[in-house]
Protein backbone atom coordinates (compact mmCIF):
# COMPACT_ATOMS: atom_id res chain seq x y z
CA UNK A 1 0.00 0.00 0.00
CA UNK A 2 1.55 3.57 -1.07
CA UNK A 3 0.65 5.46 1.75
CA UNK A 4 3.11 7.78 3.77
CA UNK A 5 3.12 6.62 7.20
CA UNK A 6 4.02 9.69 9.76
CA UNK A 7 7.05 7.98 11.83
CA UNK A 8 5.50 8.92 14.85
CA UNK A 9 2.34 6.46 14.35
CA UNK A 10 5.11 4.19 13.42
CA UNK A 11 6.50 4.15 16.59
CA UNK A 12 3.60 3.37 18.58
CA UNK A 13 3.43 -0.13 20.22
CA UNK A 14 -0.06 -1.67 20.18
CA UNK A 15 -1.86 -1.94 23.08
CA UNK A 16 -2.51 -5.25 23.64
CA UNK A 17 -5.48 -5.93 26.17
CA UNK A 18 -6.59 -9.13 28.09
CA UNK A 19 -8.37 -11.65 26.02
CA UNK A 20 -11.81 -11.99 26.33
CA UNK A 21 -13.15 -15.03 28.22
CA UNK A 22 -14.99 -16.72 25.53
CA UNK A 23 -12.37 -16.24 23.45
CA UNK A 24 -9.68 -17.98 25.72
CA UNK A 25 -11.87 -20.48 26.69
CA UNK A 26 -12.50 -21.36 22.76
CA UNK A 27 -9.08 -20.87 22.40
CA UNK A 28 -7.47 -23.47 25.24
CA UNK A 29 -10.24 -26.26 24.85
CA UNK A 30 -11.51 -25.19 28.68
CA UNK A 31 -14.68 -24.10 30.50
CA UNK A 32 -15.89 -22.61 33.49
CA UNK A 33 -12.70 -20.81 33.61
CA UNK A 34 -12.26 -17.29 36.29
CA UNK A 35 -10.53 -14.18 34.99
CA UNK A 36 -8.40 -12.51 37.13
CA UNK A 37 -6.25 -10.43 34.57
CA UNK A 38 -8.59 -7.01 33.96
CA UNK A 39 -8.69 -5.57 36.85
CA UNK A 40 -12.66 -5.84 36.69
CA UNK A 41 -15.29 -5.98 39.18
CA UNK A 42 -16.35 -9.08 40.12
CA UNK A 43 -19.63 -8.34 41.86
CA UNK A 44 -20.81 -7.05 38.10
CA UNK A 45 -22.57 -3.66 37.25
CA UNK A 46 -24.34 -1.60 39.92
CA UNK A 47 -27.60 -2.88 40.43
CA UNK A 48 -29.11 0.23 40.08
CA UNK A 49 -26.95 1.20 36.59
CA UNK A 50 -28.43 -2.04 35.71
CA UNK A 51 -32.36 -1.41 36.07
CA UNK A 52 -31.67 2.89 35.30
CA UNK A 53 -30.38 1.37 31.70
CA UNK A 54 -32.82 -1.18 31.45
CA UNK A 55 -35.46 1.45 31.46
CA UNK A 56 -33.74 3.79 29.49
CA UNK A 57 -33.61 0.79 26.31
CA UNK A 58 -36.85 2.27 24.03
CA UNK A 59 -35.21 5.13 23.50
CA UNK A 60 -32.22 4.11 22.03
CA UNK A 61 -33.68 6.26 18.65
CA UNK A 62 -32.25 8.91 20.28
CA UNK A 63 -28.91 10.62 20.27
CA UNK A 64 -27.52 11.01 23.17
CA UNK A 65 -27.12 13.89 24.96
CA UNK A 66 -23.89 15.47 23.98
CA UNK A 67 -23.35 18.05 26.74
CA UNK A 68 -24.01 15.15 29.41
CA UNK A 69 -25.97 17.56 31.76
CA UNK A 70 -27.64 15.20 33.70
CA UNK A 71 -24.49 13.18 34.72
CA UNK A 72 -21.93 16.26 34.82
CA UNK A 73 -24.69 17.63 37.59
CA UNK A 74 -24.73 14.61 39.61
CA UNK A 75 -21.67 14.26 39.26
CA UNK A 76 -20.70 18.11 40.55
CA UNK A 77 -22.56 17.72 43.56
CA UNK A 78 -20.90 14.17 44.25
CA UNK A 79 -17.43 15.72 43.47
CA UNK A 80 -18.12 19.07 45.42
CA UNK A 81 -16.67 20.71 41.93
CA UNK A 82 -18.05 23.17 39.30
CA UNK A 83 -20.17 21.54 36.34
CA UNK A 84 -17.61 23.04 34.00
CA UNK A 85 -14.18 21.37 35.91
CA UNK A 86 -15.98 17.90 34.26
CA UNK A 87 -15.37 16.57 31.25
CA UNK A 88 -16.66 13.19 30.10
CA UNK A 89 -14.60 10.83 28.29
CA UNK A 90 -15.57 7.59 26.45
CA UNK A 91 -12.89 5.68 29.20
CA UNK A 92 -10.42 8.14 30.89
CA UNK A 93 -8.20 6.83 27.38
CA UNK A 94 -10.40 9.63 25.78
CA UNK A 95 -9.66 12.07 28.51
CA UNK A 96 -5.79 10.95 27.58
CA UNK A 97 -6.32 11.40 23.96
CA UNK A 98 -8.09 15.07 24.01
CA UNK A 99 -5.28 16.35 26.79
CA UNK A 100 -2.56 15.13 23.94
CA UNK A 101 -3.90 16.76 21.23
CA UNK A 102 -4.97 20.03 22.28
CA UNK A 103 -2.64 20.84 24.55
CA UNK A 104 0.83 19.20 22.98
CA UNK A 105 2.73 20.21 19.57
CA UNK A 106 5.15 18.14 17.73
CA UNK A 107 8.27 17.58 19.45
CA UNK A 108 7.03 18.92 22.90
CA UNK A 109 8.10 16.50 25.72
CA UNK A 110 6.24 14.65 28.07
CA UNK A 111 7.47 12.71 30.95
CA UNK A 112 6.12 9.69 32.46
CA UNK A 113 6.54 6.72 34.58
CA UNK A 114 7.74 3.20 33.44
CA UNK A 115 5.83 0.36 33.73
CA UNK A 116 2.45 2.38 33.88
CA UNK A 117 -0.42 2.85 31.85
CA UNK A 118 0.32 1.50 28.63
CA UNK A 119 -2.08 4.68 26.99
CA UNK A 120 0.27 7.77 27.77
CA UNK A 121 3.29 6.65 26.03
CA UNK A 122 0.54 5.51 22.99
CA UNK A 123 -1.04 8.95 23.21
CA UNK A 124 1.83 11.00 23.53
CA UNK A 125 3.73 9.83 20.53
CA UNK A 126 -0.09 10.25 18.09
CA UNK A 127 0.26 14.13 19.51
CA UNK A 128 4.06 13.38 17.63
CA UNK A 129 4.91 14.69 21.25
CA UNK A 130 8.06 12.58 22.96
CA UNK A 131 7.86 9.99 25.73
CA UNK A 132 10.54 10.41 28.15
CA UNK A 133 10.29 7.74 30.74
CA UNK A 134 11.57 7.45 34.09
CA UNK A 135 11.87 3.96 35.37
CA UNK A 136 9.91 3.42 38.88
CA UNK A 137 11.98 2.66 41.98
CA UNK A 138 11.25 -0.19 44.27
CA UNK A 139 8.09 -0.72 42.19
CA UNK A 140 6.71 3.11 43.44
CA UNK A 141 6.63 6.22 40.94
CA UNK A 142 10.00 8.42 41.37
CA UNK A 143 8.97 11.78 41.57
CA UNK A 144 12.80 12.88 41.93
CA UNK A 145 13.70 11.33 38.81
CA UNK A 146 10.75 12.65 36.74
CA UNK A 147 11.84 15.80 38.46
CA UNK A 148 14.85 15.69 36.95
CA UNK A 149 13.64 15.05 33.75
CA UNK A 150 11.49 18.34 33.57
CA UNK A 151 13.25 21.09 30.90
CA UNK A 152 11.96 23.72 28.64
CA UNK A 153 10.63 21.49 26.39
CA UNK A 154 8.62 19.59 29.02
CA UNK A 155 4.29 20.43 28.58
CA UNK A 156 2.71 17.58 30.42
CA UNK A 157 3.89 14.81 32.98
CA UNK A 158 1.78 11.97 33.66
CA UNK A 159 1.44 10.49 37.18
CA UNK A 160 -0.88 7.21 38.03
CA UNK A 161 -1.87 7.47 41.62
CA UNK A 162 -2.24 4.33 42.38
CA UNK A 163 -0.39 3.06 39.64
CA UNK A 164 -0.82 0.54 37.39
CA UNK A 165 0.61 -2.43 37.27
CA UNK A 166 1.93 -1.94 40.59
CA UNK A 167 -0.38 -0.83 43.31
CA UNK A 168 1.75 1.64 44.84
CA UNK A 169 0.72 5.23 45.63
CA UNK A 170 1.60 8.81 45.84
CA UNK A 171 1.82 10.63 49.35
CA UNK A 172 0.28 14.09 49.74
CA UNK A 173 3.93 15.80 51.36
CA UNK A 174 5.56 13.92 48.13
CA UNK A 175 2.84 15.25 45.68
CA UNK A 176 2.87 19.14 47.07
CA UNK A 177 6.66 18.99 46.80
CA UNK A 178 6.89 17.81 43.31
CA UNK A 179 4.40 20.40 42.39
CA UNK A 180 5.99 22.70 43.69
CA UNK A 181 9.09 21.73 42.04
CA UNK A 182 7.44 22.16 38.43
CA UNK A 183 7.58 24.88 36.21
CA UNK A 184 4.24 26.86 36.05
CA UNK A 185 2.98 25.98 32.71
CA UNK A 186 3.55 22.23 33.00
CA UNK A 187 0.50 20.29 32.82
CA UNK A 188 0.31 17.13 35.59
CA UNK A 189 -2.64 14.58 34.77
CA UNK A 190 -3.06 12.90 37.60
CA UNK A 191 -4.58 9.03 36.70
CA UNK A 192 -6.75 7.83 39.42
CA UNK A 193 -9.03 5.01 37.76
CA UNK A 194 -8.24 2.89 41.38
CA UNK A 195 -8.33 5.90 43.73
CA UNK A 196 -11.72 4.20 45.49
CA UNK A 197 -9.77 1.23 46.50
CA UNK A 198 -7.04 2.93 48.41
CA UNK A 199 -7.16 1.80 52.05
CA UNK A 200 -4.86 4.61 53.30
CA UNK A 201 -6.73 7.60 51.35
CA UNK A 202 -6.01 10.45 54.46
CA UNK A 203 -2.43 10.11 53.46
CA UNK A 204 -2.45 9.15 49.53
CA UNK A 205 -2.53 12.68 47.63
CA UNK A 206 -5.64 13.21 45.37
CA UNK A 207 -5.71 15.63 42.27
CA UNK A 208 -9.31 16.99 43.11
CA UNK A 209 -8.06 18.29 46.88
CA UNK A 210 -5.65 20.27 44.46
CA UNK A 211 -8.04 21.99 42.06
CA UNK A 212 -7.14 25.20 40.88
CA UNK A 213 -8.15 27.45 38.01
CA UNK A 214 -4.27 28.92 38.03
CA UNK A 215 -2.47 25.54 37.86
CA UNK A 216 -2.99 22.99 34.89
CA UNK A 217 -3.79 20.11 36.76
CA UNK A 218 -6.10 17.21 35.23
CA UNK A 219 -7.48 14.82 37.79
CA UNK A 220 -8.63 11.17 35.50
CA UNK A 221 -11.19 8.83 37.00
CA UNK A 222 -13.35 6.13 35.41
CA UNK A 223 -16.55 3.88 36.41
CA UNK A 224 -14.79 1.07 34.63
CA UNK A 225 -13.17 -0.44 38.42
CA UNK A 226 -15.25 0.25 41.56
CA UNK A 227 -18.76 0.67 40.02
CA UNK A 228 -18.25 -2.21 37.52
CA UNK A 229 -19.15 -0.26 34.04
CA UNK A 230 -16.34 -1.62 32.08
CA UNK A 231 -18.43 -2.64 29.15
CA UNK A 232 -19.81 0.91 29.11
CA UNK A 233 -16.26 2.56 28.25
CA UNK A 234 -17.32 5.86 30.26
CA UNK A 235 -15.11 8.05 32.18
CA UNK A 236 -13.99 11.42 32.88
CA UNK A 237 -11.92 14.58 33.66
CA UNK A 238 -11.49 16.91 36.36
CA UNK A 239 -9.74 20.10 35.61
CA UNK A 240 -9.71 24.16 35.52
CA UNK A 241 -12.49 25.55 33.53
CA UNK A 242 -9.97 26.57 30.75
CA UNK A 243 -8.63 23.68 30.05
CA UNK A 244 -11.51 21.46 30.16
CA UNK A 245 -13.12 24.27 27.25
CA UNK A 246 -10.13 23.51 25.03
CA UNK A 247 -11.24 19.75 25.48
CA UNK A 248 -14.38 20.13 24.39
CA UNK A 249 -13.34 21.71 21.59
CA UNK A 250 -11.75 18.57 20.28
CA UNK A 251 -14.24 15.99 21.71
CA UNK A 252 -16.26 13.97 19.52
CA UNK A 253 -20.38 15.40 20.01
CA UNK A 254 -21.62 12.17 21.30
CA UNK A 255 -18.38 10.68 22.55
CA UNK A 256 -19.95 8.78 25.34
CA UNK A 257 -23.50 6.90 24.71
CA UNK A 258 -27.10 7.62 26.73
CA UNK A 259 -26.66 4.13 28.32
CA UNK A 260 -23.23 5.19 29.84
CA UNK A 261 -24.60 8.83 31.08
CA UNK A 262 -27.83 6.67 32.42
CA UNK A 263 -25.47 4.05 33.91
CA UNK A 264 -22.76 5.97 35.34
CA UNK A 265 -25.58 8.58 37.42
CA UNK A 266 -27.28 5.77 39.26
CA UNK A 267 -24.50 4.24 40.00
CA UNK A 268 -23.01 7.50 42.04
CA UNK A 269 -26.47 6.43 44.03
CA UNK A 270 -25.68 2.92 44.30
CA UNK A 271 -23.46 3.23 47.53
CA UNK A 272 -24.46 -0.11 48.78
CA UNK A 273 -22.86 -1.50 45.65
CA UNK A 274 -19.63 0.76 46.23
CA UNK A 275 -19.40 -0.47 49.83
CA UNK A 276 -19.95 -3.87 48.98
CA UNK A 277 -17.19 -3.79 46.50
CA UNK A 278 -14.39 -1.85 48.67
CA UNK A 279 -15.28 -4.75 51.15
CA UNK A 280 -15.44 -8.05 49.11
CA UNK A 281 -11.77 -6.27 47.99
CA UNK A 282 -10.54 -5.58 51.47
CA UNK A 283 -11.51 -9.10 52.62
CA UNK A 284 -9.94 -10.81 49.34
CA UNK A 285 -6.94 -9.05 49.47
CA UNK A 286 -6.28 -9.98 53.06
CA UNK A 287 -7.04 -13.53 52.32
CA UNK A 288 -5.11 -13.74 49.19
CA UNK A 289 -2.00 -12.68 50.95
CA UNK A 290 -1.93 -14.36 54.00
CA UNK A 291 -2.33 -17.63 51.75
CA UNK A 292 0.56 -16.64 49.61
CA UNK A 293 2.54 -16.00 53.13
CA UNK A 294 1.09 -19.68 54.04
CA UNK A 295 2.78 -21.21 50.75
CA UNK A 296 6.09 -18.71 50.88
CA UNK A 297 5.53 -17.21 47.59
CA UNK A 298 6.76 -13.17 47.63
CA UNK A 299 4.30 -10.46 47.04
CA UNK A 300 3.95 -6.86 46.93
CA UNK A 301 1.62 -4.44 48.65
CA UNK A 302 -1.50 -2.66 47.16
CA UNK A 303 -3.67 0.19 47.28
CA UNK A 304 -5.87 -1.31 44.94
CA UNK A 305 -7.92 -4.03 43.64
CA UNK A 306 -4.85 -5.73 41.99
CA UNK A 307 -1.24 -6.69 42.89
CA UNK A 308 2.24 -8.27 41.93
CA UNK A 309 3.06 -11.82 42.94
CA UNK A 310 6.78 -12.95 42.06
CA UNK A 311 6.46 -16.22 40.70
CA UNK A 312 10.56 -16.63 40.55
CA UNK A 313 9.78 -18.26 37.12
CA UNK A 314 9.33 -17.13 33.75
CA UNK A 315 5.61 -15.60 33.98
CA UNK A 316 4.55 -16.70 30.35
CA UNK A 317 5.09 -19.70 31.48
CA UNK A 318 3.18 -19.41 34.85
CA UNK A 319 0.37 -17.95 32.87
CA UNK A 320 0.30 -20.95 30.47
CA UNK A 321 0.04 -23.34 33.25
CA UNK A 322 -2.59 -21.36 34.85
CA UNK A 323 -4.53 -20.81 31.70
CA UNK A 324 -4.87 -25.09 30.99
CA UNK A 325 -6.46 -24.90 34.82
CA UNK A 326 -8.99 -22.39 33.96
CA UNK A 327 -7.22 -19.91 35.76
CA UNK A 328 -6.57 -16.78 34.11
CA UNK A 329 -3.70 -14.14 35.66
CA UNK A 330 -1.59 -11.53 33.44
CA UNK A 331 2.27 -11.91 32.87
CA UNK A 332 4.30 -9.07 33.63
CA UNK A 333 6.91 -9.95 31.28
CA UNK A 334 6.22 -7.21 28.45
CA UNK A 335 6.20 -4.48 31.32
CA UNK A 336 9.50 -5.36 32.48
CA UNK A 337 8.73 -7.52 35.32
CA UNK A 338 9.50 -11.52 33.38
CA UNK A 339 9.18 -13.09 36.60
CA UNK A 340 5.91 -10.97 37.83
CA UNK A 341 2.18 -12.14 37.36
CA UNK A 342 -0.28 -9.32 38.76
CA UNK A 343 -3.99 -10.72 39.49
CA UNK A 344 -6.98 -8.75 40.83
CA UNK A 345 -8.99 -9.87 43.80
CA UNK A 346 -12.52 -11.91 42.28
CA UNK A 347 -15.41 -13.51 44.59
CA UNK A 348 -14.43 -15.48 47.52
CA UNK A 349 -14.43 -18.54 45.49
CA UNK A 350 -12.44 -17.24 42.27
CA UNK A 351 -9.48 -16.27 45.15
CA UNK A 352 -9.63 -19.91 47.05
CA UNK A 353 -9.24 -20.99 43.36
CA UNK A 354 -6.57 -19.33 42.17
CA UNK A 355 -4.67 -20.32 45.45
CA UNK A 356 -5.48 -24.01 44.72
CA UNK A 357 -3.81 -23.93 41.07
CA UNK A 358 -1.19 -21.44 42.13
CA UNK A 359 -0.17 -24.17 44.90
CA UNK A 360 -0.69 -27.03 41.92
CA UNK A 361 0.99 -25.60 39.10
CA UNK A 362 3.92 -24.88 41.39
Amino acid sequence: MKISIPENILSIKPYKPGKPLEELEREYGIAKSIKLASNENPLGPSPMAVKAMQEALGKLNRYPDGSGYDLIKKMSQHLEVSPKNIVLGNGSDDIIGMLTWSLLQPGDEVVLPQPSFLMYDIMVRSAAAIPVAVPLSSLSIDLKGMQAEITSRTRMVFLCNPNNPTGTVIFKKDFENFMASLPPEVVVVVDEAYFEFIRDQKNCASGIEYLDEARPLVTLRTFSKAYGLAGLRIGYGIMPEKIAGLLNRVRQPFNTSSLAQIGAKAALDDKAFLNKTLKLTHKGLDYLHAALDRLGIKYFPTQTNFFLIDVEKDADEIFESMLRHGVIVRSMKSYGYPQYIRINVGLAEENARFIEVLEKVF
